[in-house]
């Protein structure tokens, strides 16, 4: 990977960590929290192995494809969750930047094959 595309990626895992963070905080606002515990869990697990993948990214790491990869399957798996809460906007944002996310983490991971 070179050091534009590394950036591109960076910046798009950061907006992903600030989405499901808010997302995860907004749903604890919510009067059904039991309802939504799975899509809060996924939401922190997601945050945290995208900022993860930025961290590897940032340092070039030689096991950056690894992260990426499971980045990229984590990013599905959690907008798959907010979108059966599409109707809550902060769910339906989170969706919508978990997918780009995983769109552009498994793009890279082609690329880099």
């Amino acid at each position: 990977m070179n050091y534009e595309k590394n950036q591109t990626i960076i910046k798009l895992l950061s907006e992903c960590v600030n989405e499901c963070s808010y997302c995860a905080s907004a749903c604890l606002e919510e009067q059904d929290v039991k309802m939504l515990a799975r899509c809060i869990k996924l939401n922190i697990d997601c945050a945290e192995i995208c900022n993860l993948a930025a961290s590897y990214l940032s340092r070039e790491s030689e096991n950056i494809d690894r992260i990426i990869n499971q980045c990229a399957e984590i990013c599905e798996i959690c907008a798959k969750e907010c979108e059966k809460h599409k109707h809550m906007e902060h769910c339906k944002r989170c969706a919508e930047k978990c997918r780009a996310c995983a769109e552009a983490c498994s793009a890279a991971i082609l690329k880099s094959v």
